[in-house]
């Protein structure tokens, strides 16, 4: 199929886009795009491991600032910003050399699909968790990743029934926001998120406030009114309502089950792991995505329960009936081992047979030879 999308937003294209522009012009001709997807997506990655390592239980920005030196800080930002400056002209640099081939579209968007929960999950060192006085509870930050991941899925649930991506304005905005944030704090320090600002509200209220808006009254409606709108124009890629609403059977089923788990585990699991849990929501997510985009991408019909729920719905069965006792935690980081492992397995092999297929590397733009 080939590959359509539609940017509407002010902030890219009048002042994103140009200086995208600008910087292609150094990118050696003999790159392969994938390599700069890849590059981006290793740099988000690095950072958040970072990050991590200071501050593994979202606890460090707010009991005792400055456990997390300041030039992590500015690390971050200087990462998200290489990593957004990446993800923006590798298709550029696709059409530049004349390599664009659906490969680099999954590339890119399967990739996207995990480095979105793992940005929300980098920055929610800055606000730090509930300490009674300052902070975000832990139940707020899986609600707000939650919230997220819902924006992400919308966009290409819309691109599965109108063959349209439409890049949701959301997507340069938080990453221009994420990267100001980083600065600021590497240039003020993390109190600056535990003053209040305004009215006796914080900063980081008024982010919530913002990406809760901005989902539920600007992106959501938006998708509906594409899609409503290639229904009008009988552009539309599924007939029925049940195919075209097939795609958001496992994404909410997912979410069920991880929600019951945190509403129900009776060690706390959530306040427990943060760290742990919200990686594997992350994670399962980006998996359950992905293989919406293939089906969108090879118009071929997803299935209704991805393979993935199974295994969750019985530990998340284990842990709320008891069964796990004080296991739960050891459980968890089993099961995120897992499932990452096979997010990255899946990937791979994903990688391999499209690129056996459409005879090319990934990762260079030299041609296979034809056994």
């Amino acid at each position: 199929s080939q590959y359509s999308a539609v940017d509407t937003n002010p902030l890219s294209v009048y002042i994103m886009q140009p200086i995208w522009n600008e910087i292609i012009k150094i990118v050696p001709l003999w790159i392969a795009p994938n390599l700069l997807t890849f590059s981006g997506f290793v740099m988000i990655l690095v950072n958040y491991f970072l990050i991590s390592f200071y501050d593994w239980d979202y606890t460090a920005s707010g009991t005792s600032p400055g456990l997390v030196p300041t030039w992590v800080w500015l690390f971050s930002a200087f990462t998200t910003f290489c990593a957004y400056a990446l993800d923006s002209i590798d298709g550029k640099h696709a059409r530049r050399t004349q390599s664009s081939t659906p490969l680099g579209e999954l590339f890119d968007h399967g990739l996207d699909s995990w480095a979105t929960s793992i940005f929300v999950l980098s920055f929610f060192s800055v606000c730090s968790r509930d300490n009674g006085k300052t902070g975000v509870s832990v139940y707020t930050m899986y609600i707000y990743l939650s919230i997220v991941l819902f924006n992400f899925m919308c966009s290409h649930w819309e691109k599965y029934n109108t063959g349209v991506l439409f890049l949701p304005w959301g997507y340069d905005i938080s990453q221009v926001v994420l990267i100001a944030a980083y600065l600021l704090t590497g240039a003020v320090g993390v109190e600056v998120w535990q003053k209040p600002f305004l009215f006796g509200y914080y900063i980081t209220d008024a982010l919530v406030i913002l990406l809760i808006g901005f989902s539920l009254f600007l992106s959501f409606p938006q998708t509906l009114y594409n899609i409503h709108r290639a229904h009008l124009k009988k552009t539309l890629k599924n007939d029925s309502l049940y195919e075209g609403l097939l795609p958001l059977v496992s994404p909410l089923l997912l979410f069920i089950l991880l929600t019951v788990w945190v509403v129900l585990s009776p060690g706390n699991i959530l306040a427990r792991q943060p760290r742990l849990f919200l990686w594997m929501v992350g994670v399962a997510f980006s998996n359950v995505i992905c293989k919406v985009i293939v089906c969108q991408m090879s118009s071929t019909r997803p299935e209704l329960f991805h393979w993935f729920l199974f295994p969750l719905a019985l530990v998340v069965y284990a842990a709320i009936s008891g069964l796990l006792g004080w296991t739960e935690e050891v459980v968890l980081a089993v099961f995120t081992a897992l499932v990452t492992a096979a997010h990255v397995h899946y990937g791979v092999c994903v990688g391999r047979q499209l690129s056996e297929h459409l005879n090319i590397y990934i990762f260079s733009l030299k041609k296979r030879v034809q056994e």
